[in-house]
């Protein structure tokens, strides 16, 4: 489906262009103040004087320019009035910054945020240093910045100078470049580490939200650039594509790669990719992640995505080279490819190891129906776990999607109670040659609520249940036979509509008898502790993500 992004071209670019690019939510209060005690506050106000010594609010500086000729000392405060908007770039770069117990900080001060407005560059660049916050202030691009620029951009490039941090951001909008955060690494000994991207709103960026990014991977020597990336709360919407990216992905919502350990949680993107190429190889994506390991996506919305071409569009995905890392706890709707994905580019053995776990999927494939809710293809996906899902496909103007699709080049792939249901067509679909070695299916509850059930594997399409098992050893146990065609009972309908987080207790099953395997005595698998809505899930686990709806309970 995807291929990792090529080395970002302003990567090969002077380090003074900065070297960069491959739920409503709360604003911290601007009086907070850190812990510490500054070595020097420094003060930029409309309605100060360059002339001034800048170290008090009476004695403000008036433009970034200024503020740009002070070296920033670990301590420091660099502090913007709330309100006004400064036209430049908020430089920290190497010689500055550095100390972890006392970062330098870049905020603002007064009523309201303080906006940064890029013309030429990034609106604040943080180069081969780290010890730095930024917090509380709004960052836009000009015509100039969009080109080629991340609007808050981090950047190591030192040789094998090790990973540096922490860097915090919190509280920033950042809109108009080519991507609202970026975060890169040179090589696999120059990147970051302890970075926190929070409470934060990344849109109408043209190529994406968030990036984090490094250099090309080496499955023979896996090696990551960055280590401990935070991402919670953060909005990653209307960030369109690219329209002549004829060769490469644009329109994508948080990208995380070259990365050991990473999190995204409580976060959502929307409404990403409308003007994405409609030739490009590859699509964007809402939340996804490449070349990475022990990434944990779990509690997000991804909605309304889209693609401009005939591939992506997609809500969450696990993409080349990716390992031991879980997506769960999310929800997709409304996207034009599939829900979730994974994907593997390249036969080397890097894909693997990974959980897709108690997530919900409806109205996905809007566009690209015939991707279906999950889907997992490639050359080279290895003990991919996909267990206690939801899928609901409600179809399209552009037909109906199985609820699963599944192509060659996987090993020891396994689905397990998930509960599958579509309005017509196929509930699965899957290309000839896997066995059950390649893939299994076992315990899940497969509905189709209007026309005809089948599943088609292979050439064959199968018209129930027993004469699929029979044909091909899916939905089996030994020689025990699993499986069900049985109404999940949601509480919405037979095809709940999914418009919203809302409309999600719609998927909720209102009766029981829908009993899982148990997966931790049949398979050792830990089937989890709580399921989508955080309630106690027994054992052995329903099928589905959300353990019935007790009697009298209501949603």
């Amino acid at each position: 489906m995807r291929r990792p992004p090529a080395a970002p071209a302003l990567a090969r670019r002077a380090p003074s262009v900065l070297l960069a690019l491959a739920l409503s939510l709360g604003v911290a209060s601007c009086a907070d103040t850190p812990h510490y005690s500054p070595s020097h506050t420094y003060y930029v106000s409309s309605r100060g004087d360059d002339r001034h010594d800048g170290t008090s609010k009476g004695q403000a500086w008036r433009t970034l320019a200024r503020a740009e000729r002070v070296a920033l000392e670990p301590g420091d405060r660099l502090l913007l009035e709330g309100g006004d908007r400064f036209q430049g770039t908020v430089t920290v770069k190497e010689g500055e910054a550095g100390s972890t117990r006392s970062p330098v900080l870049i905020s603002s001060y007064g009523d309201g945020r303080a906006t940064v407005e890029a013309s030429d560059g990034p609106g604040v660049s943080v180069h081969n240093t780290a010890g730095v916050e930024i917090k509380d202030l709004d960052v836009t691009g000009g015509s100039g910045a969009r080109a080629d620029e991340g609007g808050i951009n981090l950047y190591n490039d030192r040789p094998g100078g090790g990973r540096l941090g922490p860097v915090k951001l919190s509280g920033i909008d950042v809109s108009g470049f080519a991507v609202g955060v970026a975060i890169g690494g040179k090589d696999e000994k120059s990147g970051f580490r302890d970075v926190s991207v929070r409470q934060a709103q990344l849109h109408d960026n043209r190529e994406a939200g968030l990036l984090v990014y490094g250099p090309a991977f080496d499955p023979a020597r896996p090696a990551y650039a960055h280590r401990n990336i935070d991402v919670e709360g953060v909005e990653a919407f209307r960030n369109p594509g690219d329209p002549s990216a004829a060769h490469r992905h644009t329109g994508d919502g948080i990208i995380l790669g070259s990365v050991r350990e990473a999190t995204v949680r409580g976060s959502s993107a929307h409404d990403n990719g409308a003007r994405s190429s409609a030739v490009a190889p590859t699509g964007p994506v809402g939340i996804w992640a490449y070349d990475a390991t022990a990434v944990r996506i779990e509690r997000n919305v991804s909605y309304r995505n889209h693609t401009g071409s005939e591939v992506d569009g997609a809500g969450f995905g696990l993409d080349s080279n990716v390992s031991s890392s879980t997506v769960q706890y999310n929800l997709t709707f409304g996207n034009d490819g599939p829900g979730y994905y994974a994907y593997s580019r390249t036969v080397d053995g890097a894909h693997r190891d990974n959980t897709i776990r108690y997530n919900i999927s409806a109205s996905d494939g809007r566009k690209l129906s015939h991707n279906g809710g999950i889907a997992v293809h490639g050359k080279d996906i290895r003990d991919l776990k996909i267990y206690q899902n939801t899928v609901v496909m409600t179809g399209s103007a552009h037909g109906d999607a199985p609820a699963v699709r599944l192509r060659r080049g996987e090993q020891g792939v396994s689905l397990r109670n998930n509960t599958l249901v579509n309005r017509s067509g196929p509930v699965v679909t899957a290309e000839s040659g896997l066995s059950p070695a390649d893939v299994s299916l076992q315990g899940n509850n497969y509905r189709t609520t209007d026309g005809a059930w089948s599943v088609d594997w292979g050439s064959h399409a199968y018209p129930d249940l027993s004469s699929w098992r029979t044909a091909t050893g899916q939905e089996r146990v030994g020689q025990r036979a699993t499986g069900l065609t049985a109404d999940p009972c949601f509480a919405g309908g037979e095809l709940p509509a999914v418009r919203s987080a809302h409309d999600v207790p719609a998927v909720v099953p209102d009766c029981g008898g829908r009993d899982g395997l148990d997966l931790r005595a049949l398979f050792g698998t830990d089937p989890g502790t709580v399921d989508y809505f955080g309630t106690e899930v027994p054992d052995p686990p329903p099928v589905g993500a959300a353990v019935p709806e007790a009697p009298g309970s209501g949603t």
